[in-house]
């Protein structure tokens, strides 16, 4: 079993960084220390940005098995995942909340601090975390039918003349 200091020294492959940088800190607002990516500016489009960033963040989630990170961390991860999509669907609030919560840059600092190793998740690992974003892609499914029968019965609403 290795101890914590063993656990920090595991080196991450340069890509996830990468994708965790572009995601949550490629821009910076001049003169400050606040930074953004393209997970708050695609998630400007209602549903299908927020819907396709989580995508790339499945790809950290399972990042987390292949580097043994533990089941419990593994909840973590896709609750940071989970809560980035369904605030990130509210209107204002939600681009808003992307500009702030970072998900992938929060999820890389898991896998640095809880990770055992690279290529050490078994088989059952995998089999939880696709379970995990098997539930999160129904959690996407169903925010975007809420929105689709949001919006028809919002123009159903326009044109019979009931409002």
């Amino acid at each position: 079993m290795q101890n914590v200091e063993e656990r920090k020294k595991i080196e991450i492959e340069e890509g996830l960084d990468n994708l965790s940088h572009y995601l949550d800190g490629l821009f910076r607002v001049p003169g400050t220390g606040w930074r953004f990516g393209l997970d708050s500016l695609i998630g400007l489009v209602p549903n299908v940005g927020d819907t396709i960033t989580s995508f790339a963040s499945f790809y950290i989630l399972l990042a987390g098995v292949r580097y043994g990170v533990p089941k419990i961390t593994l909840l973590r991860m896709a609750f940071n995942i989970g809560l980035d999509y369904l605030v990130g669907t509210i209107p204002f609030i939600g681009d808003a909340f992307d500009f702030v919560w970072k998900a992938n840059k929060q999820n890389m600092d898991l896998i640095r601090t809880r990770a055992t190793g690279n290529n050490v998740g078994t088989a059952g690992d995998y089999i939880f975390v696709f379970g995990i974003i098997a539930f999160l892609i129904l959690l996407l499914i169903g925010s975007i039918l809420v929105s689709v029968y949001i919006i028809w019965a919002i123009f159903y609403e326009l044109f019979t003349g009931n409002i």
